[in-house]
């Protein structure tokens, strides 16, 4: 039997119960693990330009955390979020800087386009 709330394949909090069997007596033992992390990470490729990073931790059921990548677009995209049993998952998305993107130029082609006289012959090309 579990209790707890979970989000995707995590428990937030719960309890286990397991029963023992020793020479026909039966005993109820109750586990609970309290739920408590922190992690961070993050990479910088200058070969790539892969940028980003995540830091989050967790208390029981409450989970806060933050991650950043840089854009295709020169922006940095910064999301902080919070998690919990009452409210759910929220998310605060920031943009910071300014788009830019590549000039593209485009070369007209020329095409030349020979005209071709059938000369009666009934072929037209």
């Amino acid at each position: 039997m579990s209790h707890g709330q979970e989000y995707g394949h995590h428990s937030l909090g719960g309890h286990a119960n397991t029963e023992h069997h020793d020479h026909g007596h039966v005993h109820h033992v109750d586990y609970y693990a309290h739920p408590k992390y922190n992690f961070k990470y993050g990479v910088s490729d200058k070969h790539t330009h892969d940028h980003h990073s995540q830091h989050e931790s967790r208390d029981g059921d409450q989970v806060h955390g933050e991650y950043s990548l840089h854009e295709a677009d020169g922006t940095i995209r910064i999301v902080k979020y919070t998690a919990d049993h009452k409210n759910g998952f929220n998310a605060e998305v920031i943009r910071k800087g300014h788009a830019v993107h590549p000039e593209t130029h485009v070369k007209a082609a020329f095409v030349a386009h020979a005209h071709h006289d059938s000369h009666g012959h009934g072929h037209h090309y």
